[in-house]
């Protein structure tokens, strides 16, 4: 089991029109249950529902609103923390900046979880 660190607001970008926060949060639950991973949804600022901080919505997901700090912040520091994680995101600084052994774009993601 993988833990895949999203950064929430380059997945809701990479359509048009953009994905509802609500509407990606239960479509990324949905993949961790069909997929068996646990997955890390990073938000700049409020997550959906106000969230600050991390918030455990399941066995498998956690939603993290990165209040002040940017959502990129948090997943530089945060991502060398999670042994083997991938990274979702389509921003080429984030994804040197943070390090991941894999990666995978904001739309390759989105479109695995229509799947």
């Amino acid at each position: 089991m993988a833990t895949v660190l999203i950064d929430a607001r380059n997945v809701l970008r990479s359509q048009w029109p953009n994905v509802p926060e609500q509407e990606l949060v239960e479509r990324v639950r949905a993949w961790t249950e069909r997929n068996g991973h646990r997955v890390v949804l990073v938000f700049d600022g409020k997550a959906p529902g106000g969230v600050v901080g991390a918030e455990q919505l399941d066995e498998r997901t956690t939603l993290v609103g990165s209040g002040a700090e940017s959502a990129d912040d948090w997943l530089i520091r945060e991502t060398p923390k999670y042994r083997g994680a991938w990274l979702v995101t389509s921003d080429r600084a984030l994804r040197e900046a943070a390090g991941p052994k894999r990666v995978t774009g904001g739309g390759a993601f989105l479109r695995e979880l229509e799947e």
